[in-house]
Order: C-alpha cells, then sequence, then structure tokens
C-alpha cells in the first residue's frame, strides 16, 4: 500500500512550469498526496501564449494509465486537457474501467469492508481555452469533454467555460436557483433549508448566470459544480459558487493584482488531492480554495505577462 494516496493525472505538458502537469504535480505534493502524471499532450508555450497543441496518441495514453492502474491504488482523478476528442474517449473508457474494477471488489468483500472500495472522486478542469483566448486542444473543446461531464464528481469551471458547457442545456438552466448567504468557512456540510428557493431578484446577475449554469452542469450528470468568478468584472472581490446535491455555498476573497499562469490547476488538484485524503467536498474546496488564493499572492514571475503561483 501506498504511504500517501495517490491522484492519477490526466493533463499536458507546459514547458513554462507555470500551468498543466507541472501545477498539478506541485498542488498535490503540496497538500500530502502523490501525483501520478498521465500526460494528454504536448504543448508549445510560455506564461502568456500558447502556440501549439500535440495530443498523445490515445493508445499510449491508455498504456499509461492502465500500467499504473495495475499496480498502484488510486484515491482520487484529476483531468485537465484531454488534447483531443479521442483522448477525452480513453479518459472515459479508463474511468469506467477503474469503477468497474472497483465494485468488482466491493461485491466480494465482507460488509464492512465495502466502502473501502468505493469510487475514486473525479475532478474536472474543464479547460476551455488558454488565459489569453488560445485554444488547447485540435477539437471543439466543449464538445471533446461530454463523454467526461457525466462522470465527474467535480467539475471546476470558470464563467465563461461554465457557460459554454451548459449552453446545450438551457432547459435545464433556466431552473429556479437555490440562495444562500455567504460563506468562508473552510469547513461544514454546506447545507440549505428546503425553505431556501430561487429569488426572482437575482435574474441577470453574476450569481443568477452562474447558478442557473450549474445547475445545467449538474443536469448533464457532474455531481458538483464549483463556478470560479475570477472573469467577473467590475468587482473588487472573487466570489466561486458551489452547488451540489442538496447545498449551495459561496466563498468570497480578495481579487489580487496582475494576472496568473495556472490558478484553475492548481485549484483543481489541490482539492483532487484533498479528496484523495479523505476530507468532505466542503471541507476540500474551503481548503484548496484558501491554499490556492495564498499561492497566488505569494507569486512571482519569471518573465513579463502572467504570473507564477507559488504552491
Amino acid at each position: 500500500m501506498s504511504d500517501r494516496p495517490c491522484v492519477l493525472v490526466f493533463s499536458g505538458a507546459d514547458p513554462s512550469g507555470g500551468a498543466g502537469m507541472a501545477a498539478d504535480i506541485q498542488a498535490i505534493t503540496a497538500m500530502g498526496a502523490h501525483a501520478l502524471p498521465v500526460l494528454t499532450a504536448i504543448t508549445v508555450q510560455d506564461n502568456n501564449r500558447v502556440h501549439a497543441v500535440l495530443p498523445v496518441a490515445p493508445e499510449v495514453l491508455l498504456q499509461q494509465a492502465r500500467t499504473l492502474l495495475a499496480q498502484v491504488p488510486v484515491a482520487a482523478v484529476k483531468i485537465g486537457i484531454p488534447g483531443s476528442a479521442e483522448n477525452a474517449l480513453a479518459i472515459a473508457q479508463l474511468i469506467g474501467e477503474m469503477r468497474a474494477t472497483h465494485r468488482q471488489a466491493a461485491g466480494a468483500a465482507p460488509g464492512w469492508a465495502q466502502n473501502l472500495y468505493s469510487d475514486p472522486p473525479v475532478v474536472l478542469d474543464p479547460v476551455l481555452r488558454s488565459g489569453n483566448g488560445d485554444a488547447l486542444g485540435r477539437d471543439d473543446a466543449a464538445r471533446a469533454l461530454a463523454p467526461l461531464l457525466p462522470l465527474a464528481t467535480l467539475i471546476t469551471p470558470n464563467g465563461p467555460e461554465a457557460a459554454a458547457l451548459a449552453a446545450g442545456a438551457h432547459a435545464q438552466a433556466a431552473r429556479p436557483v437555490l440562495a444562500v448567504a455567504n460563506g468562508a468557512a473552510d469547513e461544514g456540510d454546506g447545507r440549505l433549508p428546503r425553505s431556501a428557493v430561487g429569488h426572482a431578484a437575482w435574474h441577470g446577475t453574476a450569481h443568477g448566470a452562474a447558478l442557473a449554469h450549474a445547475h445545467a452542469l449538474r443536469a448533464m450528470g457532474c455531481k458538483h459544480v464549483l463556478v470560479t468568478g475570477g472573469h467577473e468584472e467590475g468587482t473588487n472581490v472573487v466570489t466561486n459558487r458551489w452547488l451540489g446535491p442538496d447545498c449551495q455555498q459561496n466563498w468570497s476573497w480578495p481579487r489580487l493584482p496582475g494576472t496568473f499562469h495556472g490558478s484553475g490547476c492548481t485549484l483543481a488538484a489541490s482539492t483532487a488531492a484533498l479528496l484523495a485524503l479523505g476530507n468532505s467536498m466542503a471541507q476540500a474546496l474551503g481548503k484548496a480554495q484558501n491554499y490556492t488564493q495564498r499561492a497566488l499572492a505569494a507569486s512571482y514571475a519569471i518573465a513579463p505577462g502572467q504570473r507564477i503561483p507559488q504552491r
């Protein structure tokens, strides 16, 4: 058995060291877990722009992951860019195989031990474009991610990504949203009273839009959705909104000056590691956001432009 819980990571290689697999490994290690890196693509980029994405062949991706799964217990999965639609399908296939293996083992185990074989949580960071709008795959990114959405325990889109992913589910996105006061606790179950129902006053607001998109994504199969608010304009705070099966909670953070390379990777990877360590979803989200905020506040420059989080 591993001395640290292991997180199987599907992500691309960023030669600047600021985002992608480099960020994932650093954040997972900082949380006290161990990353199992499976490369999905090799990118040509610096700390500002992505110039090319070369996907790994899906059969190579499958070989990397199956070799690890045959030997190493996996406590969580983190998915970044798949690089291609074929790779997204391969990752979906692997998650299905892993869950089938866990269920088979649970069925053969005594009752007291069956919870040891629960499905590892899957955290999907649905990166559709780089921070400067560059493509991160050769296919339509939102369409390529479609097979992964129903498999995600948690998805962590920013506002524009949530809107793009939810665009195909307008009817679901129109459902009433839930209300809750802002909260910044690192722990707690985030449950709402059943009387907390949608407010018409939120229609057309950033809060209402984020939760409408989160509802649409949940209707597509994502169990938990955290819509991050870094792209909202005209405010000196960043509000991240979590919607789960029976909970809704907001976290608000001071907006930091500058722009950052790999902030979304840092948040998703640290959350996956914290879930692997046994934290509840509410605990993992609160702690991961706190860690990410500190990493951004301590960021450093390697060249003009986007800064590198101090993970």
